[in-house]
């Protein structure tokens, strides 16, 4: 039996997931996508060198549905049981933020499209794209994707992604739409689109009744966020002094620590995020990363904390705009955390947004989906 599907299997048999004919389909074509990709010869091999070009790459999918219903789970079967070199597995969004930073650099040199050098140099990089949650939300990045991904898939290599949405749905309403429609049209001729929409979401399945706003701080409240970063990550919480932790790369070359970092779910002290200089480029790339957010130690905030609210409302802002869920623990409620000083007025619509979040329609939301 093949690994993708050996592995799922096994979820399904231990009871971590439920039969789904849409999930256990996905698994097979991911199966079958992993034995093409490790049957390919090597770059320099004897075979390689007989073919005289490079072979032919493993045809993409692309893997849609709503919120929780297996698609990162699936990506990760994929992924970490895949055999290959040059394997690379990244948020859309980031790697649009790379791509972007070198095409500036190929724009400084003027010599002809600058798409070219770039796709040129990332398929000397990689053979698989993997990409979590392919959203497309501003012009700059609908404007070279076409183009870029023509490139990339003429190069060799192979691309699977993650979405909330249809790829007719991708970019709606957005801006100059027209110039992106060659991207749907590349996805649809040149990826296998497969749908997952199962009855079961997994995600919210696992967050269960849990409160999301809880006050005071305190050891209940954090016994409570801690048993839900488990839940959803599936992490063992008997080795929880091991949770790994990351650098998140932020624009403009710097990067933010996250203490605990896993599967999506990242877990922050109100002091480290908010009492601590930081901007709108940290708290994006909060919200681009990360499908869930655990903020503890939430303080009731005065005239003394002008800065630390106004750099609370800029992460909420953030976190909202990209369907971020939050969890959180505070020594008050949202409409109580901020009742005097600077910017007090402009703090009711983070209030409004704090009340919004804790509710079930919100909570049902795919990550990212607000943007256009």
């Amino acid at each position: 039996m093949s690994k993708v599907i050996a592995a799922y299997q096994a979820l399904v048999a231990a009871g971590e997931l439920k039969a789904d004919p849409e999930q256990a389909e996905a698994a097979r074509r991911l199966d079958r996508l992993a034995a093409e990709l490790e049957a390919t010869p090597k770059r320099g091999s004897i075979l390689w060198r007989t073919l005289g070009k490079k072979p032919e790459a493993p045809r993409g999918i692309y893997l849609w549905g709503g919120v929780g219903r297996g698609k990162s789970m699936l990506m990760d079967l994929f992924f970490h049981t895949l055999d290959i070199r040059r394997k690379r597995r990244v948020h859309f969004q980031e790697f649009m933020l790379e791509v972007h930073q070198r095409l500036g650099v190929e724009r400084a040199k003027e010599k002809g499209d600058p798409v070219l050098p770039v796709a040129a140099a990332i398929a000397e990089e990689t053979r698989l794209l993997a990409f979590d949650e392919m959203i497309v939300n501003n012009s700059p990045d609908a404007m070279i994707l076409s183009r870029l991904f023509t490139e990339l898939l003429a190069r060799g290599v192979t691309v699977v992604t993650t979405s909330n949405r249809v790829p007719t749905d991708l970019y709606k309403d957005g801006l100059n739409r027209e110039h992106f429609l060659p991207f749907i049209e590349l996805i649809q001729t040149r990826l296998d689109v497969l749908a997952l929409n199962g009855p079961v979401d997994y995600r919210r399945d696992r967050l269960g009744v849990q409160e999301t706003w809880l006050v005071p701080n305190g050891p209940e409240a954090t016994a409570q966020l801690s048993a839900a970063f488990f839940r959803l990550t599936d992490y063992p919480p008997e080795d929880r002094a091991h949770v790994p932790a990351e650098e998140l790369a932020v624009q403009g070359g710097r990067t933010l620590h996250v203490p605990k970092s896993l599967k999506g779910v990242a877990v922050f002290a109100f002091k480290k995020l908010c009492g601590e200089a930081r901007g709108a480029a940290d708290y994006l790339a909060v919200a681009r990363k990360f499908h869930t957010v655990i903020l503890v130690g939430i303080p009731k905030l005065g005239p003394e904390n002008r800065n630390e609210a106004a750099r609370f409302v800029a992460l909420i802002d953030a976190l909202y705009e990209h369907k971020v869920k939050l969890l959180a623990a505070a020594d008050a409620e949202p409409d109580q955390l901020y009742e005097k000083g600077d910017g007090r007025f402009e703090f009711d619509r983070t209030v409004s947004r704090l009340e919004e979040m804790r509710s079930e329609e919100y909570l049902a939301e795919g990550h990212g989906t607000s943007g256009r």
